[in-house]
């Protein structure tokens, strides 16, 4: 299993739009950077990630499960783009900040740390389990 970060403004989708999709999940849409939508072609049915809220917040909320590979995004006919389907599977119990994760020598490599803007990223197993802990899971 391998690890990801999900990132969306709360305004346009948010953990609780996530959660109300329950197991059938939704697609991760409208990535329109090569890298993120490289990341999602390396994703496999059962990997999980965290949900980040971007903007104001800009926490990890949720942590998601891939439940589809990537598939043509059906926001667009442009067929440069993918995108996975999640599902919500928890929420932490703390939301876990940014500035929280920037404090820590241990996550200081994470892509979140030094690329801030990335909105699909991989997380690996040690940030994982860092950052549940830290969220009080």
């Amino acid at each position: 299993m391998r690890y990801w970060l999900f990132k969306s403004e709360p305004s346009t989708w948010s953990w609780d739009d996530q959660v109300a999709k329950g197991d059938a999940g939704e697609e991760w849409d409208g990535v329109r950077n090569y890298q993120a939508r490289n990341f999602m072609r390396e994703m496999a049915v059962g990997d999980r990630g965290f949900f980040y809220h971007s903007q104001k917040e800009k926490a990890v909320v949720g942590i998601v499960e891939v439940i589809a590979e990537a598939h043509p995004d059906s926001t667009t006919d442009d067929d440069r783009w993918e995108c996975v389907d999640i599902k919500a599977i928890e929420s932490l119990p703390t939301p876990v900040t940014l500035d929280q994760i920037k404090a820590r020598e241990d996550l200081s490599e994470m892509v979140l740390v030094n690329n801030s803007r990335l909105s699909v990223q991989p997380v690996t197993e040690a940030e994982f389990k860092t950052i549940c802990a830290m969220g009080g899971l």
